[in-house]
């Protein structure tokens, strides 16, 4: 069986992404059965798509990084299940897009098969699987600034520890993974370790470790439960938790067993945000003192 998404693209069609955009979202409707919304008839007549945006998680194709159609997405209250930018994409494939034509070429063209390809095989999932926990991706961050650097906190929907793991519930279940501030001080990540599937962790338990050139990071599970998933694309890309730890670059799934009453033991975002102040501020002072 196939996921259905609802697929709201980017509209910038006098630029190369935004065409490659179109073509990602035809081909993933055409193979998938999911449901396209314009954007533009989306801003005007909201009424029209509001069956489809019930019904199907959210998938957001964004051209370039102004991220209209996300933007789009906040302004109408959606919560994103899943989302590319197509210069990101491109990028990866080392291919430049800047100055190309509106007319896609054959570079262009490849990519955004092969895009559409890989989303499409994403898509594919057991029928017992169907009934999966869907994530909301977080809309807008909360930010604070230090020198040059820029830590990013998700305000709603996820609960963290000073241990700088956080972990986002969904009814009876929960993604758990590390913060922002951790992937920044541990610098370029090389290596995941997951936990077991099937293992069953307990509050502040050992939920696998991951690896870069200056420490060795153990992270310690926010919450007990027991694990019905790991996110297997770190393990060949570890990178993903540098490039946004609360999004592609969550650690694990569990069924949760308690949470209710270690809700108490955990920090919301105000909470949180007050402790990584206080840590970004004692790491620069010890900083400029050695």
């Amino acid at each position: 069986m196939t996921k259905k998404y609802a697929v709201l693209p980017c509209n910038g069609l006098d630029k190369c992404a935004g065409q490659m955009a179109r073509e990602i979202t035809l081909a993933i409707c055409e193979k998938t059965g999911s449901e396209l919304i314009c954007p533009v008839f989306y801003r005007v007549a909201d009424a029209r798509y509001d069956k489809i945006v019930k019904e199907n998680p959210l998938f957001v194709v964004d051209g370039c990084p102004t991220r209209c159609a996300s933007k789009l997405a906040a302004e109408k209250g959606l919560k994103i299940y899943r989302k590319i930018t197509v210069t990101e994409e491109a990028q990866r494939h080392g291919i430049q897009l800047a100055g190309a034509s509106l007319r896609l070429g054959t570079e262009a063209l490849t990519l955004c098969t092969e895009l559409a390809g890989e989303l499409v095989k994403e898509a594919e999932v057991p029928a017992d699987m169907m009934a999966e926990t869907m994530y909301p991706v977080p809309d807008t961050y909360i930010t604070h600034t230090k020198d040059k650097f820029i830590f990013r906190i998700p305000p709603l929907g996820f609960y963290f520890t000073e241990n700088e793991c956080w972990v986002q519930p969904v009814g009876n279940r929960a993604r758990i993974g590390v913060t922002d501030y951790m992937q920044q001080s541990l610098s370029d990540i090389m290596f995941f370790t997951p936990p077991v599937v099937g293992a069953e962790i307990d509050q502040f338990g050992e939920a696998g470790d991951i690896e870069s050139g200056k420490a060795v990071f153990e992270l310690v599970c926010p919450v007990s439960g027991k694990v019905t998933a790991v996110n297997s694309e770190l393990l060949t890309s570890p990178e993903m938790i540098n490039d946004n730890p609360y999004e592609k670059g969550w650690i694990a799934e569990l069924e949760l067993t308690n949470f209710t009453e270690e809700q108490d033991f955990l920090l919301n975002a105000e909470d949180y945000l007050k402790i990584l102040k206080k840590k970004v501020e004692e790491f620069h002072v010890n900083k400029r003192q050695s």
